[in-house]
């Protein structure tokens, strides 16, 4: 496996890959107001049936954020784009923001993802950050476990963030 800066022949490759996911668990949000308290719990919870999920984001912008020259970097298994992160620099607070992270279904948990969030953490140690952020939907379970077994740690939501009114969750590690 290589990974390596994305060219713009990368992004054809980037964009046909097989974005959706399928989950059994969801987080579950309740949320409860009173004297003067807000209280959010977020709980693991056992779908009845496995569930297939379609990507929440627009791939229009793919090409926009390849542009930008921050970080975008593809995986390659014998010459075939395999995966793909993209990362924003948001340098008020020092921080890369992970917009896109994405495996194709063949090459799932076989480490391609952690090589890519890997690789882009040290880029974003090169560049000055202190910190990575990723934002994942509530019902994207392999995607939170991915966040939790690479020292991510919730850190916050938005309960109407997607275009769909989907919840955000936000995870972050320091690095």
């Amino acid at each position: 496996m290589i990974i390596r800066p994305a060219d713009l022949t990368d992004l054809k490759a980037c964009l046909e890959l097989d974005h959706s996911y399928v989950t059994n668990h969801v987080w579950q949000m309740e949320e409860s107001e009173a004297d003067g308290e807000v209280a959010v719990i977020f709980r693991t919870t056992r779908l009845p049936r496995s569930m297939r999920v379609k990507y929440p984001r627009d791939y229009d912008n793919l090409l926009e954020n390849w542009r930008r020259g921050e970080c975008f970097l593809v995986a390659e298994v014998d010459g075939e784009v395999c995966g793909y992160l993209d990362m924003s620099v948001q340098p008020w607070h020092f921080t890369g923001w992970v917009d896109n992270l994405a495996v194709s279904r063949d090459h799932r948990r076989q480490g391609i993802g952690t090589a890519l969030f890997k690789k882009a953490t040290e880029w974003a140690r090169q560049h000055g950050l202190k910190r990575l952020m990723v934002e994942i939907q509530t019902k994207n379970y392999p995607a939170i476990c991915f966040c939790q077994k690479n020292g991510l740690v919730f850190c916050g939501f938005n309960d109407r963030y997607y275009t769909n009114q989907d919840i955000a969750l936000f995870f972050a590690r320091s690095i």
